[in-house]
């Protein structure tokens, strides 16, 4: 028999799980048609697209681990589904932090306006900065799964002992190394992080002085470009809000197992994680004009269907 806060638990993510699924699977078909149809993408449609499909495929795994823990906790609690369940999820997550990182980087670069002689040489080559960006992310996410091959070893030899009911100081020593380094691996999300910040700190001052200049001068400060920094801090200060609403969910799910609530702990973690995965989809949506359309179009049923590539890709 289910508890009150299960129930809740399954209603929360269903509905979580399927907004989620819309929105992302828009914005994969949205910039996917464009590049079908076109045979080529921009470096922010194809950021865009793979973002999509790795949100869907990280909903996907947090909706399984959700039922299971519900419905089957024994077998969630199996060693081989949480070798699968965490390699998956290791290197889907730290490539779509990526990917929203680059993006917000992409942002910056095309948008930003200084002087110093490094921003001018990396704006410049702002294609190339970004592409080595998605490279180093990808080598990144590597690591970070490699680095689970200690931690199952640490798993299984706690386990192991558990099993045979010895519990030594041997099994408490392995079972404090398991939970530090899961606590330990929220550092792998600092370094998207910290770019993410300095970018948007270097908008919002772009952003100041170019409104200082325009009232300055007399001059309306809804220009393009003054239009184009809001828009694009709106984006990024969105994302970097819900990413510290991921890393927070990420602590609770890392600190929980040390919580005698342990179970209620990890269910608030993965709703929170969703409500971030779904959130800033939306975000993507509704801060372009034509993706708003669009999207609004598929509920409101007008009359002129959109077509495939008509409405172009999301691009800064």
């Amino acid at each position: 028999m289910l508890e009150l806060a299960e129930w809740l638990f399954l209603v929360v993510i269903v509905t979580q799980f399927i907004l989620g699924n819309l929105g992302n699977c828009f914005l994969g078909l949205v910039n996917g048609s464009s590049w079908f149809t076109s045979k080529r993408i921009s470096l922010s449609g194809f950021i865009i697209t793979n973002l999509a499909l790795s949100r869907i495929i990280l909903l996907w795994l947090i909706f399984i681990d959700g039922v299971l823990r519900v419905f089957f906790s024994n077998m969630h609690g199996s060693g081989a589904l949480i070798q699968v369940t965490d390699i998956f999820w290791t290197f889907v997550n730290h490539l779509s932090i990526s990917f929203i990182t680059c993006f917000g980087v992409l942002y910056c670069l095309k948008i930003a306006n200084f002087s110093h002689p490094i921003f001018l040489w990396l704006k410049w080559r702002v294609s190339r900065v970004v592409v080595w960006m998605l490279l180093g992310a990808l080598l990144l996410s590597c690591a970070c799964t490699l680095s689970l091959i200690n931690e199952f070893k640490l798993y299984f030899a706690f386990s192991g002992i558990d099993s045979a009911g010895n519990m030594t100081q041997y099994f408490r020593k392995k079972r404090r190394e398991y939970d530090l380094i899961h606590v330990l691996g929220n550092l792998w999300n600092l370094p998207p992080l910290t770019v993410s910040l300095i970018a948007y700190f270097l908008l919002v001052f772009s952003l100041g002085r170019h409104t200082r200049q325009m009232q300055q001068n007399s001059i309306n400060s809804t220009d393009t470009s003054t239009e184009a920094h809001r828009r694009a801090i709106r984006i990024i200060l969105s994302f970097f809000l819900f990413f510290l609403l991921y890393f927070l969910s990420s602590l609770i799910l890392s600190l929980g197992r040390f919580l005698p609530q342990h179970k209620m702990s990890v269910m608030i973690g993965e709703v929170i994680t969703m409500l971030y995965l779904v959130g800033h989809s939306f975000i993507l949506i509704l801060g372009n004009k034509k993706l708003k359309q669009a999207f609004l179009a598929m509920f409101w049923c007008k009359s002129g269907h959109v077509q495939p590539g008509s409405i172009g890709h999301f691009s800064p």
